[in-house]
């Protein structure tokens, strides 16, 4: 028996242990993969998913898509998983890993970069001399397997292509693409490793009948599944920015100075659309902000921007069109310039896109125009018509208490089947819901405070070891400058570590190894992170995750689901709203042995009439609104750490 406790899979497989629920889910992913069916499967942190799932499909033997939510869990997947169990089963199994070609070292844009040589620093320098050396000596040229070069360094933009402006086959550097290598490889395995975004960049390709990234398969599983529909958002959506601009402008310039040196006005145009990019987020003042269109076009020196920018990219694109012949980076972006200029037109115009959402957001550096559907569940039901492949969805997180509805309508898979399985955790003995009992309302101005000023007591009963989460990167920040003034007022040593100030990843490394950190994060760090033990003992979070009411998209959708007769809060923001929280809430416990405590800062979840649906949502916990209660529980807590998780 593969799932027995010595069967193959407990001896290649690290504190493996057999689990009725994994079971379960194994038998029913397996009938799905043999009758094509279309399954959604919610299973509790400690089930071992990613067992129950991996052991049908590589059994099965079909070619398989399998979609994750990040590259990191792709390589996860890729390096750590698979071949444990394809050791465990003996099969032959042919795996691939492909990711979005803007993970991949770009021969063409190396060189230009190289030539270019306008970096900011010496850093920077050092690091495109690095990858330099790794794109000679790399089979895979994948930017995660150079760790000398910081994921976040400026460099890389530069270095890699993007849809725009990669040149396919007028590349001269077509024959020894990493990304054409990587896809070949995706066409010759029985098993390709993909994320979320690059399945729906595919999916973009076929609906635009502009070829395919993805090969055809018998079956496509999606982990992480309570991603999907605000990945497929984002993809059957439409944007451009003034950072897409800016890049434009930079490579007309190093294009220009290779193959149109002669014609100085290329370059003075493509420096006047940089400006123009520039002055546009200037318009809309120092705040991050997401407006509406007709509301961002109220405000007169916005419109005025915009105005000069469609001016400054008409321009360009003649000049591009008349220099175009010179080189094939000079095409690509003159087809880069049309492409921009007609989206900009498309997202002015109220009457272009019916069933979408026109809103603009000011980000640090950078203005985004996006138009984003009202309706993803009929646009993703599209792609499943007529489609004969097995089709399964699989998460800790995607039901309220058993009901599937909200996320089903969300993927437009109304008829799929669904199961749940509970986590196997002890989590009555081994987890407090503490709810202090005096909180002013969430949305009051001094609320950050109060949750610091609450969670301040928990913090030192648990000696740091704690997660901080917040619903906004402001209320973050905030609690970060409040949290270092009582550690240095009353001495202590916790490490105070911010989302931000280095790569998600480099914190998660450091907050594992120092023992007794705090953390304060916001969306980044409320899933897809997994610290078992003792080192993770306390988790808080600030406030009910509820999407903020003056959200563009959220806005839009309330008001057409008011006038389709439904009620907004309870179909829609509540579900939402519980799910997140279960993500977040899922940090805190990721083994059998750990211990911890969740504190929710937001008393909604006691006084309300719907808190009820919520806490009744989240794992079965002791519950409490007594700090004593909890004082206790890290008293009597063992210090023992625990062995890594397998959520």
């Amino acid at each position: 028996m593969l799932f027995a406790e010595d069967g193959p899979l407990s001896r290649y497989i690290p504190h493996y242990r057999p689990r009725a629920q994994q079971l379960e889910m194994a038998r029913r992913i397996h009938d799905a993969l043999a009758y094509r069916g279309r399954l959604v499967v919610e299973a509790g942190t400690g089930t071992g998913k990613t067992l129950a799932y991996l052991v049908p499909v590589l059994l099965a033997g079909a070619k398989t898509i399998l979609s994750t939510a990040s590259k990191t869990l792709q390589d996860q997947l890729f390096r750590r998983d698979i071949p444990a169990v394809r050791a465990a089963l003996g099969l032959p199994v042919d795996v691939a890993l492909l990711k979005g070609r803007a993970n991949y070292v770009c021969h063409y844009h190396l060189e230009r970069a190289l030539a270019d040589a306008r970096l900011a620093s010496r850093e920077e320098v050092q690091h495109l001399q690095s990858i330099a050396r790794f794109a000679e000596r790399s089979d895979s040229g994948d930017r995660m397997a150079l760790k000398d070069v910081p994921e976040d360094s400026p460099v890389w933009p530069r270095v890699v292509s993007t849809r725009d402006n990669c040149l396919g086959g007028e590349c001269p550097h077509h024959k020894a693409c990493f990304v054409l290598k990587a896809r070949r490889r995706a066409l010759e395995a029985d098993l390709v490793v993909v994320n979320h975004h690059l399945f729906f960049a595919d999916v973009l390709l076929k609906d635009e009948g502009a070829g395919e990234l993805l090969p055809a398969a018998n079956a496509v599983i999606f982990d992480e599944a309570h991603q999907l529909p605000e990945t497929a958002s984002v993809f059957f959506g439409e944007s451009v920015s003034s950072g897409v601009l800016i890049d434009l402008a930079r490579d007309v310039r190093q294009e220009a100075a290779v193959a149109a040196a002669d014609f100085p006005e290329l370059a003075r145009a493509a420096a006047e659309l940089d400006k123009a990019a520039r002055d546009l987020r200037l318009a809309l003042g120092l705040a991050s902000v997401r407006l509406p269109a007709a509301r961002a076009l109220e405000r007169e020196e916005f419109r005025a921007s915009i105005g000069v920018l469609q001016e400054r990219l008409a321009r360009l694109q003649v000049l591009l069109e008349a220099q175009a012949e010179r080189s094939e980076g000079l095409a690509n972006c003159h087809e880069r310039c049309k492409t921009a200029a007609g989206r900009l037109e498309r997202w002015l115009s109220p009457d272009a896109q019916a069933g979408m959402v026109r809103w603009c957001e000011a980000a640090v550096h950078a203005v985004l125009f996006h138009s984003t559907p009202l309706d993803v569940g009929s646009l993703f039901a599209r792609q499943l018509e007529d489609d004969a492949r097995a089709w399964i969805f699989t998460s800790a997180t995607l039901s309220v208490r058993g009901d599937f509805r909200h996320y089903l309508n969300q993927i437009g898979l109304p008829e799929a089947q669904t199961a749940v399985w509970e986590s196997p955790y002890d989590y009555g003995r081994q987890a407090v819901l503490y709810v202090p009992a005096q909180m002013p309302d969430a949305n009051s101005p001094g609320y950050t405070r109060a949750c610091v000023e609450a969670a301040w007591p928990v913090l030192r009963a648990s000696g740091g070891r704690a997660f901080l989460l917040f619903t906004s990167l402001r209320a973050m920040n905030e609690a970060h400058a409040l949290v270092a003034e009582r550690l240095a007022a009353e001495g202590h040593s916790w490490p105070l570590l911010l989302q931000g100030s280095r790569s998600r990843s480099e914190l998660l490394e450091d907050f594992r190894r120092l023992g007794n950190a705090i953390l304060l994060g916001s969306q980044s760090f409320w899933e897809g992170v997994d610290v078992p033990g003792e080192v993770l003992s306390l988790v808080v979070i600030d406030r009910l995750p509820f999407q903020p009411p003056d959200d563009p998209v959220l806005a839009a959708r309330i008001e057409a689901m008011r006038r389709a007769g439904h009620n907004p809060f309870f179909d829609y923001q509540l579900p939402h709203a519980v799910i997140s929280l279960k993500q977040g809430a899922g940090r805190l416990i990721r083994h059998e042995n750990d211990r911890g405590v969740l504190m929710i800062c937001d008393t909604r979840l006691v006084d309300k009439p719907y808190g009820r649906r919520i806490w009744q949502a989240l794992p079965p916990m002791r519950r409490t609104r007594l700090l004593a209660e909890v004082e206790a529980f890290f008293a009597q807590a063992p210090g023992t750490a625990s062995a890594a998780g397998d959520g």
